[in-house]
């Protein structure tokens, strides 16, 4: 396999079905191909990296999303951020998420940081 930056989408899919033959041989990560095989995989993720971005997530609609996992209504985070009106209109975005919020949200629901940063 000569391995290469990927520019096309033609040369993308060849190469993903060159690593899924490689899988399905169950080729030896100490081997050449196995090498070879790492290298592919590491220009498959370069190249979706570039041309399959994954937007980020809205902060508020993966704390809504929490919160029906959870089992949680907005009276259940009064005691947590403020009055049942303010969290209304945190949730329906008419005010703003702040920093201090986002650090609570972060810890009393397990949401990543990442999500309230982005």
């Amino acid at each position: 396999m000569n391995l290469h930056i990927l520019k096309t989408e033609e040369e993308y899919e060849e190469l993903l079905a060159w690593i899924d033959t490689q899988f399905d041989l169950n080729v030896s990560p100490d081997s050449k191909t196995g090498e070879d095989l790492q290298v592919a995989l590491l220009l498959v993720k370069q190249y979706e990296d570039i041309h399959f971005t994954i937007p980020k997530p809205d902060p508020i609609a993966v704390v809504k999303q929490k919160m029906e996992d959870e089992g949680l209504k907005n009276k259940d985070l009064t005691e947590w951020i403020g009055s049942k009106s303010y969290v209304s209109s945190l949730l329906s975005g008419k005010k703003p998420l702040t920093l201090k919020i986002a650090k609570v949200l972060h810890q009393k629901l397990g949401i990543p940081a990442e999500v309230f940063l982005a």
